[in-house]
């Protein structure tokens, strides 16, 4: 008896997944292990964009090489239903000031949006107790957008 193959999922799919969740997985070509860690991302149809504090072995890794495989997943508690999407590619960050402003703002309306804790403002380098638009102040914060997708691979089971 063959394996069976997880079904792909086509492009509409996997856009609607990246668009409806907000965190993320991303892999780093670490030293002699690759580093894994969690992100919150936004998505504007067309790039991801990342937010990050300025220091971790994160950027350690980035510096030395920014190709890196970006992981969203999406299931159920039971794993009944599940699917997942993983872009290769590289971080570039962003670094013209009005971009980089409008994509805070995205930050700013999804933490908004999605109710999302307060304590994610210590992911962030922030207080908690400081509001989202903390973030347009914040010194300390990289915004990255993922590059030169080279491959994606989307799975579901079903």
């Amino acid at each position: 008896m063959g394996s069976l193959k997880l079904p792909r999922m086509e492009k509409a799919e996997y856009d609607r997944l990246i668009e409806e969740e907000h965190i993320c997985r991303i892999a780093f070509r670490g030293e002699s292990h690759p580093h894994i860690a969690p992100f919150l991302y936004t998505f504007d149809k067309r790039h991801m964009y990342f937010i990050s504090t300025r220091y971790g072995r994160k950027i350690r890794y980035f510096g030395q090489d920014p190709r890196v495989s970006v992981e969203v997943e999406r299931y159920s508690p039971d794993l009944s239903s599940f699917c997942f999407v993983t872009l290769r590619g590289s971080l570039a960050l962003v670094e013209d000031a009005d971009q980089a402003r409008a994509v805070r703002q995205s930050f700013v309306d999804l933490i908004r949006h999605k109710e999302i804790s307060p304590a994610i403002m210590v992911a962030l380098g922030l207080r908690p107790d400081q509001p989202p638009e903390a973030l347009f102040e914040a010194d300390d914060i990289l915004i990255w957008r993922l590059v030169r997708v080279v491959e994606i691979i989307a799975l579901k089971n079903g």
